[in-house]
């Protein structure tokens, strides 16, 4: 009785809750997108905090070690000469990569304080971060928000981008370069604009660090999704058929991020930007070296190699060790990519774009006659976006052979998970000689603590299998395990190398006295030594025999491998140790400290 009476002495209520159920359906679904969205975007910054520790945090607790050596002595002779164009190590030029990557290195020095490991690796880790952002937004701009984060965290969780993103190196800077080059592309590809400057500056900056990469692999990637972003029925029709003049208008058309009036200009800055230190190099020094290595380490390596020559096949399965763990479910990835048409509001160019993105990079590497493994890291992008794809797509959407192919690599996935518990057991009851010898696993109680929360993610998505459950614990055990790694097992490791060690004995040896040291055939420690003058460097037994004749050198440092070829008198006083573990190749590379007879 009381709800009657209510409806009768207030209609006008009754009315308004229920005129206009539409509307009001309406706000409740934009009331829940809304709360969606904001929970997206915390999950985008959680991500790149997480990020931000994996990459950061005990980054200078190791020794460098091998490529690294490159930049911690440039930047220690730039703070004693400030010679900001004409990069040398142990006063031998070294123009192998171009002046930017150096300059980061020595502006990280204003964030530690001095020249040490952790300077070295700062602009790596900084740009690992920033990557993974770029990554996210351009997953957002080609399909949505959910797609860029699930884009970012694969990447920043995949073996080989921590592992570069913690070492001093150009590789994890050239691939944050391409991807803003790209971003710029995918947000103003169907404007004109000063856009395309800004997309040719930021390409000759990546270029300053790595090399003519830094203009290619973006070029590459817009040039070909351009002419195939409707498909190659189109490409092929409006190229192999019609008048001349049609053909050629169509790839203009297609490609009016070049052809325009701002491009020219565009061209300008760009190679100002690039060769202009080039050129002061030049003009500082009367050298042309700086150039004559590009050409070198661009052109003559790419299309006739002097070193670095794997198989053709090398990146088909390095690919795997690279992304790990979450290559696992890249044949998942690649099937579902290419079998499956994106429903139209999901904007098939986008995979299209993302397709070639994946295979250009794959292409472009392996017809290059020179090849090694990290070579090909700036591939993990793309693959990273077909691996998210896999698992943000509703469960309708995949077919038989994908659903096989995603359940059978996280069963592999799982499997190896368990095995890797065996690491907390002692090496001597796992592995032969000599590697039965290896220490324990380091702080083994992390690494236990780090496997049980893996292990415990992975079963509870087991009993869900449910994709996004999945996708969280790959998330997880990548996370955890890198972790562990690069900040504990990593730094604990560095107990066994030598070569920091070895150059604190030898500067005690030899009592500071550079001039009274050489080296044959080899780069002395120059960055642990830190000695006032350059070590002088023989490459002939002709040359080290007549510095000796002259009475200049008292002390050899040489490896192993070429103490056969001293016709001396020598005995020598201290030398890398070695371990049983430790491969021939390894034991011949180890450095040894020399003393001439009188």
């Amino acid at each position: 009785m009381g709800q009657a009476v209510t409806e009768e002495t207030n209609p006008g209520l009754v009315q308004n809750a229920d005129s206009n159920p539409a509307r009001s359906t309406h706000s409740r679904i934009a009331g829940i997108e809304a709360s969606a969205g904001v929970l997206e975007r915390w999950a985008a910054v959680i991500t790149l905090m997480l990020t931000a520790m994996l990459y950061f945090l005990r980054l200078g607790a190791r020794a460098l070690w091998a490529s690294e050596s490159r930049w911690g002595p440039y930047d220690q002779k730039i703070n004693l000469t400030h010679n900001y164009f004409w990069p040398t190590i142990n006063d031998r030029v070294y123009f192998d990569k171009p002046l930017g990557s150096y300059w980061l290195v020595l502006a990280s020095t204003w964030i530690t304080g001095r020249m040490d490991e952790a300077a070295t690796r700062i602009p790596s880790a900084t740009a690992g971060v920033l990557a993974v952002a770029l990554l996210i937004l351009l997953g957002r701009r080609l399909y949505d928000l959910r797609t860029g984060i699930a884009s970012g965290l694969i990447l920043a969780t995949s073996f080989s981008f921590a592992f570069w993103g913690r070492t001093a190196s150009a590789d994890v800077e050239t691939v944050a370069g391409e991807l803003a080059a790209l971003l710029i592309f995918v947000n103003h590809q169907n404007k004109d604009g000063w856009w395309v400057v800004w997309m040719w500056l930021i390409m000759a900056v990546t270029s300053l660090t790595k090399g003519l990469l830094g203009f290619v692999l973006p070029l590459l990637v817009i040039g070909s999704y351009s002419c195939l972003a409707n498909g190659l029925p189109e490409l092929r029709g409006s190229l192999m058929f019609g008048p001349l003049r049609s053909r050629f208008h169509w790839l203009i058309e297609r490609n009016r991020w070049f052809f325009n009036w701002y491009t020219p200009g565009a061209l300008l800055v760009a190679s100002i930007f690039y060769i202009g230190p080039f050129l002061i190099s030049y003009a500082v020094s009367g050298s042309s070296k700086g150039m004559y290595m590009v050409y070198r380490e661009n052109l003559e390596r790419y299309f006739a190699p002097f070193d670095h020559r794997g198989p053709v096949y090398l990146y088909a399965y390095v690919i795997f060790g690279l992304m790990a763990p979450w290559s696992i479910f890249l044949p998942a990835a690649l099937f579902y990519a290419h079998h499956h048409n994106e429903a139209a509001n999901a904007a098939p160019k986008s995979q299209r774009f993302v397709l070639m993105f994946f295979w250009t990079t794959f292409i472009f590497f392996t017809v290059s006659g020179s090849r090694r493994s990290y070579y090909i890291l700036p591939i993990l992008p793309a693959a990273a976006i077909m691996v998210a794809r896999l698992f943000i797509r509703n469960d309708g959407d995949q077919d038989t052979i994908t659903r096989l192919l995603l359940k059978t690599g996280f069963i592999v996935l799982v499997s190896l998970l368990f095995l890797s518990g065996l690491a907390l057991l002692p090496p001597h009851l796992l592995l032969p000689t000599p590697y039965s010898s290896l220490p324990p696993l380091p702080r083994p109680e992390i690494f236990a603590l780090c496997w049980i929360v893996s292990v415990g993610t992975a079963v509870f998505a087991w009993v869900r299998y449910e994709r996004k459950q999945i996708l969280l614990s790959t998330a997880v055990t990548g996370y955890l395990l890198l972790g562990y790694l690069f900040i504990f097992a990593m730094p604990a490791g560095d107990r066994w190398r030598g070569e920091k060690q070895f150059a604190q004995d030898v500067k005690s040896l030899i009592g500071g006295r550079a001039d009274e040291l050489a080296s044959f055939k080899t780069q002395p420690p120059v960055f642990y030594l830190r000695l006032a003058h350059p070590v002088r460097q023989y490459d002939t037994l002709a040359e080290l025999q007549a510095a000796i004749r002259g009475g200049r050198i008292k002390w050899l440092v040489v490896r192993r491998r070429d103490v056969p070829l001293l016709s001396l008198r020598v005995h020598s006083t201290t030398f890398e140790p070695s371990n049983r573990w430790d491969s021939p190749e390894h034991r011949a590379n180890l450095l040894v400290l020399m003393r001439l007879e009188p």
